[in-house]
């Protein structure tokens, strides 16, 4: 008898429209080929579902993501290039994600954990939460894009030239989250932000996300959204003074 491989990502669903994705590769969640390969199916099966309005992802065992899994790695021989690149791929595929991404971050987010957070939309973090840009650490570029791209060069650089760790407040200070909570309330917090993104006209924040990634222009978003039914429902409920129902058309 074939034995039961137990999953490495936990997929749930919270509410009809947050999905809650859970890292679970114990000890340091590493993004190994096999759990890599669970978070894509995931992620396009997020993305052909409409009523999918935000993502929230997370680690298990107090672990957010230690990066690649090195183990791994040191095998990989002639695949080395191929894995790394597969890598990037996801990051891109995460940040691309047609609806709202909120990273909670508790314990080690390290290396290419703490890309997988930078694909992301919103991080949040626990007080316990540490960080580090450690690709120079392991003789690679990691982060060396999207790190500058959200909190500038200056800072950036004083993270991704010496790979050192820091731990939350530095990250809160640096702009990386943008809240950081005790580890008992920072899932709840996490899912209290995807049900507030969630509440909101989906086809605007869509396409909100895709102007703040440089993906669109306002005025090639403008004429779509004005013509909505969302449009008109949030006109609607406005008048008459009710809670607008949205559904994403």
């Amino acid at each position: 008898m074939t034995p039961t491989i137990p999953p490495l990502l936990h997929v749930s669903r919270p509410t009809g429209s947050i999905i809650l994705l859970e890292l679970d590769a114990p000890p340091a969640n590493a993004l190994g080929l096999p759990l890599r390969a669970q978070l894509v199916k995931a992620l396009d099966e997020i993305a052909t579902d409409d009523d999918v309005r935000a993502v929230v992802l997370t680690g298990r065992g107090g672990v957010f993501c230690a990066g690649d899994d090195l183990r791994e790695a040191a095998v990989r021989g002639d695949g080395a290039l191929a894995a790394v690149e597969d890598f990037n791929r996801l990051m891109d595929w995460v940040e691309a994600l047609r609806v709202p991404t909120i990273a909670a971050i508790d314990g080690w987010c390290f290396g290419g954990g703490l890309e997988l957070a930078l694909a992301c939309d919103i991080r949040l973090a626990s007080d316990r939460a540490t960080f580090a840009a450690s690709g120079v650490n392991i003789g690679l570029v990691a982060s060396a894009t999207r790190l500058p791209r959200l909190i500038g060069a200056a800072r950036a650089k004083a993270h991704l030239l010496t790979g050192a760790q820091f731990d939350a407040a530095r990250a809160l200070f640096d702009g990386i989250v943008t809240a950081v909570h005790t580890p008992g309330t920072l899932l709840r917090e996490a899912m209290r932000l995807a049900e507030a993104v969630s509440s909101r006209a989906p086809l605007a924040v869509e396409a909100t996300k895709r102007v703040i990634d440089g993906k669109a222009y306002v005025e090639e978003e403008l004429p779509a959204l004005i013509a909505s039914g969302d449009h008109k429902e949030a006109i609607a409920a406005f008048m008459g003074k009710r809670t607008a129902d949205f559904r994403r058309k």
